[in-house]
């Protein structure tokens, strides 16, 4: 090959420039440059990851195995049953919250509101202004889901009575936990707080958790339980990415457990009742993916020398990140404010920043990862089907593999994307695409709409820096 006449300026990484001059091509330049959001620091890290083989021949042989695990994953709902019964370390004072950890007197409106009406909810206060003094008397205590096996939507905000879903990890015998989906709108997650809202709560504990409860331990005695990881990938191909759209899986649950139901000695009032709660709720499906997809997540907590994000989660304040490789530190930044569509009368000015546990759905390859095999999303988040097909071919990119089992139609059946790897996020400036419903700022009100956004990128680089400096 003829190399005089050619003539390359490098930016950035060194060793690009190092690799053409062993060539022999001689017009070579070198210009170090840093991409934007890169540090010198960051930057130089970089460098030493790209010049180190061992080091990278480990990570790829641990990100291999976190993959791995993550496929071989087999959730199944077990049981349903409250909170303090199953749940490690809960109790009657203590309150879960989506998210990093965080005081109260930081926390967002929408966390703050839904918490006051848990603790209404559960007898320790009789109104809301009671509840707020029993927290500033620090009687109260609180713990981000995550330390506890568990995730919630939005605020996410667990008590110690409320019906969690048990899912068992069957390849690898752990368990996470969700509370019951309860609907669009004015609901708890979001920060309402009305009487409406802890009825309706109520009416969940008393009437619905005993009948599925007894639902899910025929499904047991049947067959293991319910396949959530089966229905999920059934949802896929049905126009779910079954984070902010789980009409599909829904009704496929329902379909599931249908047969049981009809088997239960209730009233037809009673039975009405539910299947109308049930069918009535798009996103009912949603706690039971997110319990899946955090049981699944959770089994690569630990793994020496993986780039991989087992959690990213936001507090409505702060959005924090966990890594495979570096168990049980929190990295974490602002948390980023979604652009979506709002419900008549509210704008981005009445919007709450980014809330929720639900981006365990991301980690685990599906929500917006997975949004080329739901262009209906968009009608909900905002944007078009070519932006959703963009979104995901983007993810490929931060991704250290495919999901064996969740495939997208529209990519000829390609799996979605799986597994974040932070050092990829730094290297191609890509940060996670996250869909989220949005709650208004003050306490009391909830859900104001639904929309889409990249995660910060400081967390990433936080996160980066450490796992370099940890195993260089």
């Amino acid at each position: 090959m003829n190399t005089e006449n050619i003539k390359i300026v490098n930016l950035g990484a060194k060793w690009f420039y190092e690799s053409f001059i062993n060539q022999g091509i001689k017009n070579v330049f070198h210009l170090a440059w840093s991409p934007q959001g890169k540090s010198k620091k960051t930057y130089q890290l970089i460098e030493k990851f790209n010049s180190n083989k061992t080091l990278q021949h480990k990570v790829h042989c641990a990100n291999v195995s976190v993959v791995e695990k993550l496929n071989s994953a087999e959730p199944f709902v077990v049981d349903i049953e409250q909170a303090y019964k199953v749940i490690p370390g809960m109790r009657k004072d203590l309150i879960l919250h989506a998210g990093p950890p965080i005081e109260y007197e930081q926390m967002c409106g929408p966390m703050k509101g839904a918490i006051l009406g848990a603790i209404v909810y559960e007898g320790l206060a009789n109104d809301i202004t009671e509840a707020e003094k029993k927290v500033l008397q620090k009687k109260i205590k609180f713990s981000p889901c995550h330390h506890h096996n568990t995730v919630g939507p939005m605020a996410g905000i667990v008590s110690a009575s409320m019906p969690v879903w048990v899912v068992k990890n069957l390849k690898y015998g752990n368990y996470a936990y969700a509370t019951i989906n309860e609907g669009l709108g004015k609901v708890l997650r979001f920060g309402a707080n009305s009487p409406e809202v802890l009825r309706r709560l109520k009416w969940i504990e008393k009437t619905l958790f005993p009948v599925l409860k007894k639902v899910i331990h025929l499904a047991v005695k049947n067959s293991h339980g319910i396949n959530v990881k089966t229905l999920t990938s059934q949802a896929l191909t049905m126009g779910d990415e079954c984070h902010n759209r789980n009409v599909a899986a829904t009704n496929l649950f329902l379909k599931e457990i249908l047969p049981y139901l009809i088997e239960l000695p209730i009233s037809k009032k009673t039975f009405l009742e539910v299947v109308k709660f049930i069918s009535s709720n798009p996103h009912f499906f949603l706690n039971i993916s997110m319990a899946a997809c955090k049981s699944t997540a959770d089994v690569v907590e630990g793994t020496k020398y993986s780039s991989i994000i087992y959690t990213m989660a936001r507090n409505g304040v702060e959005i924090g990140i966990r890594v495979a490789g570096l168990p049980k530190q929190w990295f974490t930044t602002t948390a980023g404010m979604p652009k979506g569509l709002y419900f008549s009368g509210y704008t981005e000015k009445d919007a709450n920043p980014d809330l929720g546990d639900s981006t365990i759905s991301e980690v685990c390859g599906i929500g917006a990862f997975a949004m080329a095999g739901s262009p209906a999303i968009v009608k909900f988040v905002g944007g078009s089907p070519d932006d959703a097909v963009k979104y995901t071919n983007e993810m490929y990119k931060i991704t250290y593999g495919t999901h064996q089992t969740y495939l997208i139609p529209q990519f000829n059946f390609r799996g979605t994307p799986l597994g974040i790897d932070i050092i990829k996020i730094i290297q191609e400036g890509i940060t996670p695409i996250i869909n989220t419903g949005i709650a208004h700022k003050q306490p009391g009100i909830g859900q104001i709409g639904a929309g889409i956004l990249y995660a910060p990128v400081d967390c990433f680089v936080q996160a980066f820096e450490k796992f370099v400096e940890t195993y260089l």
